[in-house]
């Protein structure tokens, strides 16, 4: 399962399923009818400087007249599947139709019954291994985790994750989420795991445990979600996040101040999100027409558009779909060389060691 950048950027012979001759069909005039009848998408954790995600939501809003409803946008992926369990019974506004979430929380979720299946026309090109095989949750994107550095406060920018301990960065260093829930956070422990060395996925965790204990005794940690805002005021000048949130905050902030986006030497984690509809959608149709613009060219170029790599890229690339201009916008390839894809056995046993053990080893309550 995405054991490596080059995998899953090769190319790779899908399963052949049924209707591919549609494979790249516009969506169903029926469910196109059928979603614009239920008039509502509830969304969840969808920041628009996610992944582009301001942009995606207002070409579908655009393209189909469909009102969304932005739930929690700051939410983490356990939050999300809290919202699906809390709101089984509730076809009201609190109710998330569709999730983002962290690749480990896919199997899961299909496991706890909390997922539906469905198979967007553009199957076929969704990479094998990064898909669940009846269709209830496919990758949609993915990024590594780098360190985002205000270059206004920090003169030296930290290389690699044990830099993080030293002493020119007292109060500085912070984390893009709660590690106890957050999958952002969870993979950027895990991460520091891999760059001390350990190849276990229960031992990375805790070894990527040890390092964040030894950044909050040197005094380095400071035990906020970090964030754009965070970052240019200077309360979190080092967050550690995807690459592709910083090189947004850094569009965004225009320089103001200046944000610089490191790719670490050691313990590059890539990461893939996933899509899937609530079993319990209260928009069912909409949900699914959503899934359609998403892994169209236009919403995969969407997410290009926003730093992220999407999971249909090397289709994108081979067809010739992507203008130049957004791939010179992306950090050099180079940097991504070292990436390591974890498999779901190894993100399950690292974020278990990590949200489990992180209150007694690390001992900072991130709110």
């Amino acid at each position: 399962m995405l054991k490596n950048a080059h995998r899953l950027l090769s190319l790779t012979t899908a399963a052949v399923v049924a209707s591919t001759s549609f494979a790249f069909a516009e969506p169903s005039a029926d469910l196109i009818a059928a979603a614009k009848k239920e008039g509502s998408l509830t969304t969840i954790a969808l920041p628009h400087s996610w992944c582009g995600y301001g942009d995606i939501i207002a070409g579908f809003k655009a393209k189909y007249g469909i009102e969304v409803n932005e739930l929690n946008p700051d939410a983490s992926s356990g939050d999300e599947i809290e919202a699906i369990k809390a709101n089984k019974g509730n076809t009201g506004p609190q109710a998330p139709d569709v999730i983002d979430v962290g690749l480990s929380f896919g199997p899961s979720s299909k496991a706890e019954k909390l997922i539906q299946p469905y198979k967007v026309s553009t199957w076929d090109s969704i990479p094998d291994d990064a898909k669940d095989a009846e269709g209830y949750w496919y990758g949609d994107y993915y990024g590594v985790l780098s360190f985002i550095v205000n270059t206004d406060i920090v003169k030296e920018v930290p290389k690699d994750w044990k830099d993080l301990t030293k002493s020119d960065y007292a109060n500085s260093v912070a984390l893009a989420g709660d590690p106890r829930g957050s999958n952002q956070a969870v993979q950027a422990v895990y991460a520091a795991g891999l760059a001390a060395g350990e190849t276990d996925a229960t031992k990375a965790g805790e070894a990527g445990l040890k390092l964040f204990a030894d950044i909050n005794k040197a005094g380095n940690f400071v035990p906020v979600i970090g964030k754009s805002a965070s970052l240019a005021q200077g309360s979190t000048p080092i967050v550690v996040a995807w690459d592709y949130n910083g090189l947004s905050w850094r569009d965004t902030l225009k320089g103001n101040p200046p944000l610089e986006v490191v790719v670490p030497e050691s313990g590059v984690v890539a990461g893939v999100y996933v899509q899937a509809i609530s079993a319990f959608a209260p928009h069912p149709n909409a949900a699914k027409l959503w899934m359609e613009y998403l892994y169209s060219d236009e919403g995969q170029l969407g997410y290009l558009k926003g730093y992220c790599h999407p999971i249909r890229f090397n289709d994108l690339a081979k067809n010739n779909k992507i203008p130049k201009e957004m791939l010179d916008a992306l950090p050099p390839a180079a940097a991504y060389e070292k990436a390591k894809f974890p498999t779901l056995d190894e993100q399950d046993k690292g974020k278990t060691a990590i949200t489990t053990k992180w209150d007694s080893v690390v001992g900072a309550n991130v709110q």
